[in-house]
């Protein structure tokens, strides 16, 4: 036997979070057949000398679920030494779908998740090459992809295949409708899906700024259909958290069914200063009883960059239900009125018991058409400057240019000493790159190479092994992914090098070049000196070594495992 490809000369991390050594990975046949020792010649040697060579990283969070039917290369996340992602989450999706409900669909994930509708549209098509949820992994796994892909049956699109418009008006689900929604899941189940999805997040609103499908589910349907997933003997529940979805009603469906279960997200600031530690305290109880209950967190400020168009941010706040149920003059009208104006200043005023509050003094002008020396200064500055409120003066900047200005600011996760309290708890994952989605609005699709380059090398918050454990062991089991995230004979040979001297995320860039014309938010990668994938290089030196119009590596995980 040859090896097929070599690793030589690297200190080996093997995702297990112990010591590094250095040694040389053998692989052959895409696999991993060497670890430490790889005397055997091979058809391809990378010198990986300085560097570290661990598992591809597992990103459990991500929207993909359109724009791989556009894009195989699912960037950015290879970029970052991405090696394999989990759609699905917070129960979206495009599958299961019927023709008639497309349109549905898709404005609900323009309006949810920050997708163009032009890109959507144009990306997907108008014959699309699946209905249920099989045939779309069967789409998938025909058309290839550059990493690995998981998917969870999403709540959103299976209530809205059952129930159609009623999906986003009606509470209770008839019995029927729930067994039919059962019946998707087990389906979703067999055919491959790593769990179910759901969310009852206050922030998710659909199409005309209707509830997304899945927040007006009784905790009795929810139930059921994690049931249905149970009775499949696998599976992980992700849910995105709500007032009527949180410790009680997972620690029930964890007792119940004996399932695991992740919620999205555990951030510094959820509401306050310190709130985090309750949820800390809540999950080690849990975790004292038995259940797994695993919060994600993130690594990264939760940064949006937004127009007043698709206020994101604020529509959380009652106050602005009536911009997501007009159009664009509507929202004119509604940011000229003066009574709007003085409860926009009151309702996020310094010291306002929200996570909006004082959101003005965090602020900076993104992109301001008609005065392009305001770009990047901060708002409350230039609010000073003018003698102005800054709320105020962002909604005159946004009448002004046509709704051209943007703003971006922290909202959640901007207190670092209390996330590295999130990052170092022994019984949370670290995820929410939310990649794929509010495309052009946030990205952190580049969260690993963050997490090595600020939080190991800058802040020493961690070690090089620890912080790779989190990145992939930690996060691959949890999702029952089950040949990969470590290195190790027999293992798929996914694997990252990157340098920890350079290794970082770099500063956001816009581009346009999604379906249509569309804008997104990118971020490059330093550090990272190569990405391979089922034993193919399909990254090296910052530049893409596959045709993505060509085969490609990657594969669909149906049940956590390729085919």
């Amino acid at each position: 036997m040859h090896y097929d490809l070599k690793i030589t000369g690297g200190t080996i991390v093997d995702g297990t979070g112990k010591p590094g050594h250095a040694g040389d990975i053998g692989i052959h046949d895409g696999r991993i057949v060497a670890v430490g020792a790889a005397p055997i010649d091979a058809e391809r040697t990378l010198d990986a000398t300085g560097l570290v060579v661990a598992p591809g990283f597992v990103d459990i969070h991500t929207h993909y679920d359109a724009q791989i039917l556009w894009d195989r290369m699912l960037t950015i996340s290879p970029w970052h030494g991405v090696t394999t992602v989990v759609m699905g989450n917070c129960g979206f999706g495009v599958a299961p779908t019927r023709a008639a409900h497309r349109n549905m669909i898709l404005r609900t994930l323009e309006k949810v998740e920050g997708m163009s509708l032009a890109a959507l549209e144009a990306g997907l098509g108008h014959d699309w090459p699946f209905e249920t949820f099989p045939e779309y992994l069967d789409a998938l796994e025909r058309r290839g992809m550059a990493v690995n892909v998981g998917v969870l049956a999403g709540h959103t699109p299976i209530r809205t295949y059952v129930m159609g418009a009623d999906a986003v008006t009606r509470s209770a689900a008839s019995a029927a409708e729930i067994e039919a929604m059962r019946a998707i899941v087990a389906e979703a189940m067999d055919a491959g899906a790593l769990g179910f999805a759901t969310s009852h997040a206050a922030t998710h609103h659909g199409y005309d700024g209707n509830p997304v499908p899945s927040r007006l589910a009784p905790f009795e349907e929810i139930d059921a259909l994690v049931g249905a997933m149970a009775a499949r003997g696998r599976g992980i529940m992700q849910a995105t958290i709500g007032r009527s979805l949180l410790h009680d009603e997972f620690i029930a469906l964890a007792k119940t069914h004996g399932v695991p279960i992740t919620w999205t997200a555990l951030l510094s600031g959820l509401s306050g200063p310190g709130s985090h530690r309750k949820h800390l305290d809540r999950t080690r109880a849990c975790v004292e009883q038995g259940l797994r209950i695993v919060p994600q967190v993130a690594c990264r400020p939760l940064m949006f960059d937004f127009d007043f168009d698709e206020p994101f941010p604020f529509e959380m706040r009652p106050l602005f239900a009536p911009t997501m149920k007009t159009d664009r003059d509507g929202r004119r009208a509604i940011y000229a009125d003066a009574e709007f104006r003085r409860a926009f200043r009151e309702d996020v005023a310094t010291g306002a018991r929200t996570p909006l509050a004082g959101w003005a003094e965090r602020a900076v002008i993104s992109l301001s058409p008609s005065d392009r020396s305001l770009e990047e200064r901060p708002l409350a500055e230039v609010a000073a400057e003018r003698g102005v409120n800054a709320s105020e003066l962002a909604l005159d900047l946004s009448l002004e240019t046509g709704f051209g200005a943007r703003f971006r600011f922290a909202i959640l996760n901007n207190d670092e000493a209390e996330v590295e309290e999130l990052l170092l708890d022994e019984n949370t994952v670290v995820a929410l790159s939310d990649a794929g989605a509010h495309a052009s609005q946030l990205c952190d699709a580049c969260y690993a190479t963050h997490l090595l380059g600020h939080w190991v090398r800058d802040r020493r918050a961690m070690s090089t092994e620890t912080a790779v454990a989190k990145l992939t062991t930690e996060p691959a089991d949890l999702f029952g992914i089950g040949d990969r995230g470590r290195l190790a004979e027999g293992l798929a040979a996914d694997i990252v090098v990157f340098d920890p001297e350079t290794v970082g995320a770099g500063g956001l860039q816009r581009v346009h070049d999604f379906p249509a014309g569309a804008d997104r938010l990118v971020s490059a990668a330093s550090g990272i000196a190569a990405v391979i994938v089922n034993g193919t290089v399909i990254r090296q030196g910052g530049e893409d070594t596959v045709d993505p119009a060509g085969a490609l590596p990657g594969r669909l995980l149906r049940g956590g495992r390729a085919a």
